[in-house]
């Protein structure tokens, strides 16, 4: 009896052993996340529906004037794993320019400002970009850059730097999406959009933020 109950002991640890063996032999792969489906991505789309740019300027010496142009395109060069992968080529229709007022929109197509019959486009176009650290907080960007490159207005193309933001990737079942924002300071009165400057009614200087969410190119 105690020989048959050694017996089946040793066949019981003898299976378990095989078991781990075995176990220890075959590898899974671990499923692929949205960060490394992002990395195989080089070229992303602008989403026109869900990116934008803001733009203020100082009025009558006293409040910001706020607006908006609602149409804006290109493509953005990036691989997550990569930081100075990055390159942008984005182009704004100007005729898209949105005040939130008809009188106001009327005004800014006009010569006086963005001349949009004349000139229907606004771009940029990056020539080099240097990686700014980031905190790595939850609500911190995940990558940030200065972006240099060529802002064109009304024909005038001149160079300008960016502070450029990404906010990560995601894939919510429409397709894997990734988030970018820039932010810079431009003199209008560079480009030729002088209007109010010299009687002091608008500012010179004027802050532009844009929100570009992208696609991954098909």
């Amino acid at each position: 009896m105690k020989n048959s109950l050694l017996c089946g002991f040793g066949l019981l640890m003898a299976s378990m052993t095989t078991l781990l063996l075995v176990s220890n032999q075959q590898t899974t792969a671990a499923p692929a996340t949205v960060q490394d489906e992002a990395a195989k991505v080089a070229v992303w789309n602008v989403d026109t529906v869900h990116s934008c740019a803001l733009f203020r300027v100082r009025h009558m010496g006293a409040g910001w004037f706020w607006g908006r142009f609602n149409d804006v395109s290109g493509t953005v060069d990036f691989a997550p794993e990569d930081a100075s992968s990055l390159k942008m080529d984005i182009t704004i229709d100007v005729d898209s320019v949105d005040s939130g007022h008809p009188g106001l929109d009327k005004h800014l197509k006009a010569p006086d400002f963005f001349d949009t019959k004349e000139f229907p486009k606004m771009t940029f176009k990056s020539s080099s970009v240097k990686v700014v650290p980031t905190t790595r907080r939850s609500d911190d960007p995940a990558m940030a850059w200065d972006v240099t490159g060529m802002l064109t207005v009304r024909g005038v193309s001149k160079e300008i730097v960016s502070r450029v933001t990404y906010w990560g990737a995601a894939d919510m079942g429409r397709g894997l999406k990734a988030g970018f924002e820039s932010t810079f300071k431009m003199k209008r009165s560079d480009f030729g959009v002088s209007y109010g400057v010299e009687g002091g009614s608008l500012g010179d200087m004027v802050t532009v933020t844009s929100a570009f969410e992208v696609n991954a190119a098909k």
